[in-house]
C-alpha cells in the first residue's frame, strides 16, 4: 500500500514507520527535512517537503497524521499555543484540503489525538464517549479530531486515536525521567494521586495496524492500556524495575511556578480505559505497566 505519515520522524512516527516498511509497504513522509529522513530510513521512504506537492494524481491509501509541535517542554504563552494549534489543527485542515483535490481519495485517515481530549476529571472512569472539561488541552484535541473528521465528507474512514503516555526507553517522557530515576532522584510528582493513562508504543503500532486491517473500525478509540495507575504507583514501580529508591518528589507548587498552566498535564487527572478495543477483541502485548516497564527497560536490567 502507499501509505503517507505526517510526524514519520518523530518517537511513534519512527517506529511505526520502521514496522509498516517491513511489512513491504511505500512509505511517504512528510517532513521538511529531507536529509533528516534519509539519515533515519534511507532511500526506503520517499520525502514530501510541504503538502502543496500533493496533486490531484496523488495516490495514497492510508494517510496517518502525527505531526504536531511538542506540547509540554515550552511554556505555554499565548504564542506557544498558537503555534500548538496550528501544528495540528492548521495541518490536519490542510491535509483534508489535499484529499479534497487527490482524484483517488485515501481509504483510511488515521489522526491523531490525546487522553487531554477528557480534562482533569480525577477519579472519575474515562471512555470514549466520556464528557470532558473544557481546557486548552480539550478545547486543542476536539478541534485536531473535528478537522480530521471532516474527511469524512469525502468518503474516507477516519480513526481518531486519543493516545496516552507512550512508553518506550529511548524516547518520550519515560527517556526523560529515566537520567534522574537512575541517579536515584527520582519520586512522585505533587501528591502522586492523579491518574497516568499510558501504553507501550508497540501496543500502540499495533492498534495503528488493527485500524488498517479492520474495516469496521472509525471514529474515536482511548489508545491506552487496560491498567492506568496513580503517578505514585507508576513512579515507584519504575524505581523498582530500575533498583533504586524514589524518595524525592516534586512538590506540586514548584511545578505550578516553572510551568504555569502546562502543569496541569502532570499534575491533571486521567483515568482513561479503551472500551471500544476492549469490545472489539483488541489484545494487549502488554497489558498492565510492569510487563510494559520490564520491555522497555529490559537493557536496563543488571
Amino acid at each position: 500500500m502507499n501509505i503517507l505519515i505526517t510526524g514519520g520522524t518523530g518517537f511513534i512516527g519512527k517506529a511505526l514507520t520502521e514496522k509498516l516498511l517491513s511489512q513491504d509497504n511505500q512509505i511517504y513522509i512528510l517532513s521538511r527535512s529531507e536529509k533528516k529522513v534519509s539519515q533515519l530510513f534511507g532511500n526506503k521512504v520517499q520525502t514530501l517537503n510541504n503538502l502543496s506537492e500533493i496533486t490531484a494524481q496523488s495516490h495514497f491509501d492510508i494517510i496517518i497524521n502525527l505531526a504536531g509541535a511538542p506540547i509540554i517542554y515550552k511554556r505555554w504563552s499565548a504564542k506557544r499555543k498558537q503555534e500548538i494549534i496550528k501544528s495540528r489543527v492548521g495541518l490536519t485542515n490542510q491535509l483534508v484540503s489535499a484529499i479534497d483535490i487527490m482524484q483517488h481519495k485515501p481509504d483510511l485517515l488515521i489522526s491523531g489525538s490525546a487522553t487531554g481530549y477528557y480534562g482533569n476529571q480525577g477519579d472519575t472512569a474515562l471512555h470514549e464517549s466520556s464528557p470532558a472539561l473544557d481546557d486548552f488541552a480539550h478545547q486543542l484535541c476536539l478541534d485536531w479530531e473535528q478537522a480530521a473528521l471532516t474527511a469524512e465528507t469525502y468518503g474516507v474512514r477516519v480513526c481518531l486515536m486519543r493516545t496516552g503516555l507512550v512508553l518506550a526507553a529511548e524516547g518520550g517522557m519515560l527517556q526523560r525521567m529515566l537520567g534522574p530515576f537512575k541517579l536515584g532522584l527520582g519520586g512522585r510528582i505533587g501528591n502522586g494521586q492523579q491518574w497516568m493513562s499510558w501504553i507501550d508504543r508497540d501496543d500502540w503500532i499495533n492498534i495503528a495496524l488493527a485500524m488498517i486491517n479492520t474495516p469496521e473500525m472509525h471514529g474515536a478509540y482511548n489508545a491506552t492500556a487496560p491498567d492506568p495507575v496513580r503517578n505514585k504507583i507508576f513512579t515507584s514501580r519504575l524505581a523498582k524495575h530500575l533498583h533504586r529508591p524514589a524518595m524525592l518528589p516534586i512538590p506540586a507548587i514548584l511545578l505550578k511556578l516553572a510551568m504555569g498552566e502546562m502543569s496541569e498535564l502532570l499534575l491533571g487527572s486521567q483515568n482513561v480505559l479503551p472500551f471500544k478495543l476492549l469490545e472489539q477483541g483488541f489484545k494487549f502485548n502488554y497489558p498492565d505497566l510492569d510487563s510494559s516497564l520490564k520491555h522497555c527497560l529490559i537493557e536496563e536490567q543488571p
